[in-house]
Protein backbone atom coordinates (compact mmCIF):
# COMPACT_ATOMS: atom_id res chain seq x y z
CA UNK A 1 0.00 0.00 0.00
CA UNK A 2 1.19 3.71 -0.65
CA UNK A 3 2.10 5.85 2.11
CA UNK A 4 1.13 8.60 0.61
CA UNK A 5 -2.48 10.71 1.34
CA UNK A 6 -2.56 12.30 -1.86
CA UNK A 7 -0.71 9.90 -4.51
CA UNK A 8 -0.04 11.31 -8.05
CA UNK A 9 -0.68 7.83 -10.06
CA UNK A 10 -3.59 6.50 -10.54
CA UNK A 11 -3.55 3.01 -12.37
CA UNK A 12 -4.76 1.28 -8.86
CA UNK A 13 -7.89 2.94 -9.81
CA UNK A 14 -8.30 3.04 -13.61
CA UNK A 15 -7.77 -1.02 -13.57
CA UNK A 16 -8.82 -1.80 -10.18
CA UNK A 17 -11.29 -4.51 -11.84
CA UNK A 18 -9.55 -5.32 -14.76
CA UNK A 19 -11.89 -8.89 -15.34
CA UNK A 20 -14.33 -7.18 -18.07
CA UNK A 21 -10.90 -6.33 -19.74
CA UNK A 22 -9.63 -10.03 -19.15
CA UNK A 23 -12.83 -11.68 -20.09
CA UNK A 24 -12.29 -9.69 -23.42
CA UNK A 25 -9.08 -11.46 -23.77
CA UNK A 26 -9.43 -14.42 -23.32
CA UNK A 27 -12.00 -14.61 -26.01
CA UNK A 28 -9.86 -12.88 -28.36
CA UNK A 29 -6.37 -14.52 -27.79
CA UNK A 30 -7.77 -17.71 -29.42
CA UNK A 31 -8.75 -15.82 -32.82
CA UNK A 32 -5.27 -15.58 -33.44
CA UNK A 33 -6.18 -11.55 -34.79
CA UNK A 34 -3.07 -9.85 -32.84
CA UNK A 35 -1.69 -7.67 -36.15
CA UNK A 36 -3.85 -5.43 -37.34
CA UNK A 37 -6.88 -6.81 -35.99
CA UNK A 38 -10.36 -6.22 -35.71
CA UNK A 39 -10.08 -4.90 -31.89
CA UNK A 40 -7.65 -2.03 -34.00
CA UNK A 41 -9.67 -1.30 -37.03
CA UNK A 42 -12.33 -0.95 -34.12
CA UNK A 43 -10.55 1.56 -31.50
CA UNK A 44 -9.43 3.31 -35.18
CA UNK A 45 -13.03 4.27 -35.79
CA UNK A 46 -13.57 5.31 -32.17
CA UNK A 47 -11.00 7.49 -31.84
CA UNK A 48 -11.37 9.54 -34.82
CA UNK A 49 -15.17 9.78 -33.91
CA UNK A 50 -13.99 11.20 -30.49
CA UNK A 51 -11.74 13.91 -31.63
CA UNK A 52 -13.83 14.49 -34.94
CA UNK A 53 -11.17 13.29 -37.74
CA UNK A 54 -11.54 11.57 -41.08
CA UNK A 55 -9.10 9.14 -39.98
CA UNK A 56 -6.88 7.45 -37.39
CA UNK A 57 -3.89 5.29 -37.00
CA UNK A 58 -2.73 3.51 -34.36
CA UNK A 59 0.99 3.06 -33.68
CA UNK A 60 2.77 1.74 -31.20
CA UNK A 61 3.83 4.74 -29.39
CA UNK A 62 3.13 8.46 -28.52
CA UNK A 63 6.71 9.13 -30.16
CA UNK A 64 5.97 7.49 -33.71
CA UNK A 65 2.73 8.95 -33.54
CA UNK A 66 4.97 12.21 -33.91
CA UNK A 67 7.96 10.46 -35.85
CA UNK A 68 5.49 8.96 -38.99
CA UNK A 69 3.85 12.24 -39.66
CA UNK A 70 6.88 14.21 -39.76
CA UNK A 71 8.42 11.33 -42.36
CA UNK A 72 5.14 11.40 -44.19
CA UNK A 73 6.04 15.12 -44.83
CA UNK A 74 8.83 14.64 -45.51
CA UNK A 75 11.32 15.37 -42.65
CA UNK A 76 14.77 13.50 -43.53
CA UNK A 77 18.23 13.82 -42.70
CA UNK A 78 19.80 17.62 -42.65
CA UNK A 79 16.20 19.06 -42.14
CA UNK A 80 14.45 21.50 -39.57
CA UNK A 81 12.14 21.63 -37.57
CA UNK A 82 10.56 24.14 -34.91
CA UNK A 83 8.63 23.13 -32.22
CA UNK A 84 9.16 23.81 -28.19
CA UNK A 85 11.59 24.88 -25.97
CA UNK A 86 9.88 23.05 -22.72
CA UNK A 87 8.47 20.17 -24.12
CA UNK A 88 9.07 16.00 -22.95
CA UNK A 89 12.18 14.53 -24.36
CA UNK A 90 9.94 12.40 -27.06
CA UNK A 91 8.72 15.58 -28.83
CA UNK A 92 12.68 15.73 -29.79
CA UNK A 93 13.28 12.03 -29.96
CA UNK A 94 10.43 11.30 -32.85
CA UNK A 95 12.69 14.65 -34.82
CA UNK A 96 16.02 13.30 -34.32
CA UNK A 97 15.03 9.97 -35.20
CA UNK A 98 14.82 11.48 -38.66
CA UNK A 99 17.95 12.97 -38.89
CA UNK A 100 16.44 16.29 -38.13
CA UNK A 101 17.78 19.16 -35.86
CA UNK A 102 15.05 20.31 -34.02
CA UNK A 103 14.87 24.46 -33.29
CA UNK A 104 13.84 25.52 -30.29
CA UNK A 105 10.87 28.58 -29.89
CA UNK A 106 10.57 29.93 -26.04
CA UNK A 107 6.90 29.55 -24.51
CA UNK A 108 4.78 31.93 -23.14
CA UNK A 109 2.60 31.47 -19.93
CA UNK A 110 0.51 28.71 -21.12
CA UNK A 111 3.27 26.53 -21.39
CA UNK A 112 2.94 26.37 -25.43
CA UNK A 113 5.39 27.99 -27.84
CA UNK A 114 5.09 31.61 -28.27
CA UNK A 115 3.97 32.16 -31.75
CA UNK A 116 5.08 35.75 -31.98
CA UNK A 117 8.81 33.94 -32.17
CA UNK A 118 8.30 30.98 -35.07
CA UNK A 119 8.61 33.28 -38.03
CA UNK A 120 11.99 34.41 -37.06
CA UNK A 121 13.12 30.85 -36.60
CA UNK A 122 12.13 30.12 -40.30
CA UNK A 123 15.26 29.11 -42.76
CA UNK A 124 16.04 27.22 -46.09
CA UNK A 125 16.23 24.41 -43.83
CA UNK A 126 12.73 24.14 -42.50
CA UNK A 127 10.45 21.58 -43.20
CA UNK A 128 7.53 21.20 -40.72
CA UNK A 129 6.64 22.68 -37.29
CA UNK A 130 5.79 20.75 -34.36
CA UNK A 131 3.65 22.67 -32.12
CA UNK A 132 3.25 21.15 -28.65
CA UNK A 133 -0.54 21.13 -26.90
CA UNK A 134 1.35 20.80 -23.70
CA UNK A 135 -0.49 19.56 -20.21
CA UNK A 136 -3.87 19.30 -21.45
CA UNK A 137 -3.81 23.30 -22.98
CA UNK A 138 -3.18 24.06 -27.05
CA UNK A 139 -0.63 26.18 -28.95
CA UNK A 140 -2.29 29.47 -30.47
CA UNK A 141 -3.18 27.74 -33.70
CA UNK A 142 -5.20 30.52 -34.74
CA UNK A 143 -1.93 32.43 -35.27
CA UNK A 144 0.41 29.67 -36.56
CA UNK A 145 -1.39 28.23 -39.41
CA UNK A 146 -1.50 31.49 -41.10
CA UNK A 147 2.77 31.49 -40.89
CA UNK A 148 2.66 28.37 -41.80
CA UNK A 149 0.47 28.59 -45.05
CA UNK A 150 2.61 32.17 -45.81
CA UNK A 151 6.18 29.43 -45.92
CA UNK A 152 4.16 26.38 -47.34
CA UNK A 153 5.32 24.49 -44.23
CA UNK A 154 3.01 21.68 -42.82
CA UNK A 155 2.19 21.30 -39.54
CA UNK A 156 2.12 18.26 -37.40
CA UNK A 157 0.66 18.67 -33.83
CA UNK A 158 1.80 17.20 -30.71
CA UNK A 159 -1.36 16.69 -28.67
CA UNK A 160 0.19 13.62 -26.77
CA UNK A 161 -1.55 15.47 -23.72
CA UNK A 162 -4.46 16.80 -25.12
CA UNK A 163 -6.98 14.79 -26.32
CA UNK A 164 -10.28 16.61 -26.23
CA UNK A 165 -8.70 19.86 -25.94
CA UNK A 166 -10.53 22.44 -28.27
CA UNK A 167 -10.58 26.09 -28.60
CA UNK A 168 -14.03 27.80 -29.70
CA UNK A 169 -15.00 23.88 -29.97
CA UNK A 170 -12.19 23.15 -32.52
CA UNK A 171 -10.49 20.10 -30.89
CA UNK A 172 -6.91 19.86 -30.85
CA UNK A 173 -5.40 17.71 -33.88
CA UNK A 174 -7.69 18.81 -36.18
CA UNK A 175 -5.43 22.08 -37.49
CA UNK A 176 -2.79 20.91 -39.16
CA UNK A 177 -1.22 17.77 -41.33
CA UNK A 178 -1.88 15.45 -38.60
CA UNK A 179 -1.81 15.35 -34.89
CA UNK A 180 -0.05 12.55 -32.64
CA UNK A 181 -1.79 11.40 -29.39
CA UNK A 182 -0.25 9.19 -26.80
CA UNK A 183 -1.94 6.54 -24.80
CA UNK A 184 0.61 5.73 -22.26
CA UNK A 185 -0.82 4.17 -18.95
CA UNK A 186 -0.69 7.99 -17.00
CA UNK A 187 -2.36 9.73 -20.53
CA UNK A 188 -6.14 10.97 -19.75
CA UNK A 189 -7.35 8.23 -22.07
CA UNK A 190 -4.52 5.40 -21.58
CA UNK A 191 -3.98 1.92 -22.09
CA UNK A 192 -1.35 -1.11 -20.53
CA UNK A 193 1.69 0.07 -22.16
CA UNK A 194 2.82 2.33 -24.66
CA UNK A 195 0.98 2.84 -27.78
CA UNK A 196 -0.06 5.79 -29.99
CA UNK A 197 -2.31 6.91 -32.52
CA UNK A 198 -2.33 9.51 -35.54
CA UNK A 199 -5.44 11.64 -36.40
CA UNK A 200 -5.44 13.41 -40.29
CA UNK A 201 -8.44 14.72 -42.21
CA UNK A 202 -6.64 13.80 -45.29
CA UNK A 203 -6.89 10.73 -47.40
CA UNK A 204 -3.20 10.74 -49.03
CA UNK A 205 -1.51 10.99 -45.20
CA UNK A 206 -3.54 8.44 -44.49
CA UNK A 207 -2.76 6.09 -46.78
CA UNK A 208 0.99 6.86 -46.26
CA UNK A 209 1.07 6.49 -42.42
CA UNK A 210 -0.71 3.07 -42.55
CA UNK A 211 2.16 2.06 -44.83
CA UNK A 212 5.04 3.63 -42.70
CA UNK A 213 3.49 1.82 -39.78
CA UNK A 214 3.99 -1.68 -41.61
CA UNK A 215 6.94 -1.48 -42.96
CA UNK A 216 6.09 0.32 -45.88
CA UNK A 217 4.14 -2.72 -47.25
CA UNK A 218 1.03 -2.38 -49.68
CA UNK A 219 0.24 -6.37 -49.44
CA UNK A 220 2.21 -9.14 -47.71
CA UNK A 221 4.71 -9.21 -50.92
CA UNK A 222 4.90 -5.78 -51.73
CA UNK A 223 6.93 -2.68 -50.20
CA UNK A 224 5.68 0.55 -51.60
CA UNK A 225 8.23 2.73 -49.55
CA UNK A 226 10.39 1.70 -46.95
CA UNK A 227 8.73 1.99 -43.60
CA UNK A 228 8.54 1.57 -39.80
CA UNK A 229 7.56 -1.79 -37.51
CA UNK A 230 4.97 0.52 -35.30
CA UNK A 231 1.91 -1.16 -35.12
CA UNK A 232 -0.57 -0.74 -32.16
CA UNK A 233 -1.27 -4.47 -30.65
CA UNK A 234 -4.36 -5.65 -31.29
CA UNK A 235 -4.55 -6.42 -27.52
CA UNK A 236 -3.89 -2.91 -26.35
CA UNK A 237 -6.32 -1.93 -28.51
CA UNK A 238 -8.78 -4.09 -26.69
CA UNK A 239 -7.91 -2.10 -23.84
CA UNK A 240 -8.50 1.35 -25.76
CA UNK A 241 -12.18 0.10 -26.50
CA UNK A 242 -13.11 -1.09 -23.11
CA UNK A 243 -11.92 2.69 -22.10
CA UNK A 244 -12.74 5.11 -24.66
CA UNK A 245 -16.56 5.47 -24.10
CA UNK A 246 -15.06 6.79 -20.75
CA UNK A 247 -13.23 9.45 -22.16
CA UNK A 248 -15.93 12.04 -22.12
CA UNK A 249 -16.30 11.67 -18.59
CA UNK A 250 -13.15 11.97 -17.71
CA UNK A 251 -12.31 14.84 -19.38
CA UNK A 252 -14.77 16.52 -17.76
CA UNK A 253 -14.24 15.13 -14.13
CA UNK A 254 -10.44 16.73 -14.67
CA UNK A 255 -12.07 20.17 -15.72
CA UNK A 256 -14.37 19.90 -12.74
CA UNK A 257 -10.81 19.10 -10.16
CA UNK A 258 -9.16 21.37 -11.80
CA UNK A 259 -11.60 24.34 -11.01
CA UNK A 260 -11.80 23.01 -7.47
CA UNK A 261 -8.27 23.83 -7.06
CA UNK A 262 -8.30 27.12 -8.61
CA UNK A 263 -11.24 28.01 -6.06
CA UNK A 264 -9.17 26.90 -3.35
CA UNK A 265 -6.07 28.40 -4.46
CA UNK A 266 -7.00 32.18 -5.59
CA UNK A 267 -5.84 34.16 -3.45
CA UNK A 268 -3.11 32.31 -1.76
CA UNK A 269 -0.04 34.50 -1.68
CA UNK A 270 2.76 32.51 -3.60
CA UNK A 271 0.74 30.86 -6.07
CA UNK A 272 0.15 32.14 -9.35
CA UNK A 273 -2.34 30.67 -12.08
CA UNK A 274 -1.80 29.83 -15.52
CA UNK A 275 -3.25 31.55 -18.13
CA UNK A 276 -7.00 30.07 -18.00
CA UNK A 277 -8.76 31.23 -21.81
CA UNK A 278 -12.53 31.10 -21.77
CA UNK A 279 -12.62 30.22 -25.05
CA UNK A 280 -10.33 27.18 -24.65
CA UNK A 281 -11.46 23.73 -23.15
CA UNK A 282 -8.43 22.30 -21.37
CA UNK A 283 -7.93 18.77 -20.06
CA UNK A 284 -6.14 19.11 -17.55
CA UNK A 285 -3.29 16.16 -18.25
CA UNK A 286 -1.28 17.74 -15.74
CA UNK A 287 -2.53 20.68 -12.91
CA UNK A 288 0.13 23.37 -12.86
CA UNK A 289 0.26 26.29 -10.89
CA UNK A 290 3.42 28.87 -10.53
CA UNK A 291 4.62 28.68 -7.00
CA UNK A 292 7.36 30.56 -4.79
CA UNK A 293 10.05 29.12 -3.32
CA UNK A 294 8.59 25.83 -4.98
CA UNK A 295 11.49 23.82 -4.46
CA UNK A 296 10.73 23.75 -0.48
CA UNK A 297 7.06 23.44 -1.85
CA UNK A 298 7.90 20.44 -3.34
CA UNK A 299 10.24 19.18 -0.21
CA UNK A 300 7.12 20.43 2.43
CA UNK A 301 4.69 18.69 0.31
CA UNK A 302 5.84 15.54 0.03
CA UNK A 303 6.93 15.25 3.75
CA UNK A 304 3.10 15.96 4.61
CA UNK A 305 1.89 13.12 2.17
CA UNK A 306 1.03 14.87 -0.95
CA UNK A 307 2.83 13.63 -4.32
CA UNK A 308 3.42 16.12 -6.20
CA UNK A 309 5.49 16.77 -9.69
CA UNK A 310 7.44 18.92 -11.54
CA UNK A 311 7.11 18.68 -15.04
CA UNK A 312 10.19 19.49 -15.93
CA UNK A 313 12.78 20.92 -13.84
CA UNK A 314 16.02 20.72 -16.53
CA UNK A 315 14.67 22.62 -19.68
CA UNK A 316 14.92 20.09 -21.98
CA UNK A 317 16.83 22.21 -24.32
CA UNK A 318 19.67 22.00 -21.51
CA UNK A 319 19.56 18.31 -21.31
CA UNK A 320 23.49 16.83 -21.81
CA UNK A 321 21.66 14.22 -24.28
CA UNK A 322 20.52 17.49 -26.40
CA UNK A 323 24.25 18.82 -25.87
CA UNK A 324 25.08 18.44 -30.13
CA UNK A 325 22.40 20.74 -31.13
CA UNK A 326 23.98 23.85 -29.15
CA UNK A 327 21.69 25.14 -26.95
CA UNK A 328 22.94 26.64 -23.89
CA UNK A 329 21.09 27.10 -20.84
CA UNK A 330 19.39 30.95 -20.87
CA UNK A 331 18.50 30.81 -24.31
CA UNK A 332 14.87 30.54 -23.48
CA UNK A 333 14.21 32.52 -20.50
CA UNK A 334 10.67 31.73 -20.12
CA UNK A 335 11.34 27.88 -20.30
CA UNK A 336 13.82 28.82 -17.80
CA UNK A 337 11.84 30.44 -15.42
CA UNK A 338 8.73 28.12 -15.86
CA UNK A 339 11.30 25.21 -14.76
CA UNK A 340 12.09 27.44 -11.54
CA UNK A 341 8.67 27.94 -10.91
CA UNK A 342 6.00 25.47 -11.94
CA UNK A 343 4.82 22.49 -9.77
CA UNK A 344 2.02 19.88 -10.63
CA UNK A 345 -0.93 18.68 -8.10
CA UNK A 346 -2.67 15.06 -8.53
CA UNK A 347 -5.79 16.04 -10.87
CA UNK A 348 -7.04 12.64 -11.96
CA UNK A 349 -10.76 11.64 -12.01
CA UNK A 350 -10.53 9.27 -8.93
CA UNK A 351 -9.41 12.10 -6.47
CA UNK A 352 -11.53 12.79 -3.57
CA UNK A 353 -12.94 16.36 -2.53
CA UNK A 354 -11.06 15.53 0.94
CA UNK A 355 -7.61 14.82 -0.90
CA UNK A 356 -7.99 17.70 -2.88
CA UNK A 357 -8.86 19.17 -0.05
CA UNK A 358 -5.97 18.22 1.99
CA UNK A 359 -3.45 19.62 -0.85
CA UNK A 360 -4.96 22.87 -0.71
CA UNK A 361 -4.79 23.37 3.06
CA UNK A 362 -1.32 21.86 2.72
CA UNK A 363 0.02 24.29 0.32
CA UNK A 364 -2.00 27.54 2.72
CA UNK A 365 -0.48 25.81 5.57
CA UNK A 366 3.10 26.04 3.74
CA UNK A 367 2.75 29.49 2.79
CA UNK A 368 1.21 31.01 5.99
CA UNK A 369 4.90 29.92 7.62
CA UNK A 370 6.39 32.59 5.77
Amino acid sequence: MSSWKVRYSYLPQQFGNPDPILDELRRFVPTGDFTLGKPLAQFEQSFAKLIGGKHAIGVNSGTDALKLPLRAVGVWHGDEVITAANTFIATVGAIAELGARPVFVDVDDTFCMDVRQVEAKITPRTKAILPVHLTGTMTDMAALMPIAQKYDLPVVEDACQSILTAVDGKRAGLWGAAAGYSLHPLKNLNVWGDSGIIVTNHDDMDHKLRLLRNHGLRTRDEVEMLGYNSRMDSIQAIVGNWLIGQAEAITHKRIANAKYYDDGLRGVRGIRFPVRSPRLQQVYHLYIVFAERRDELYKFLHAEGVEAKIHYPIPLYAQEGLRQFGYRLGDFPVTDRHAREIISFPADQHLTVEQMDYVVDRVKAFYARG
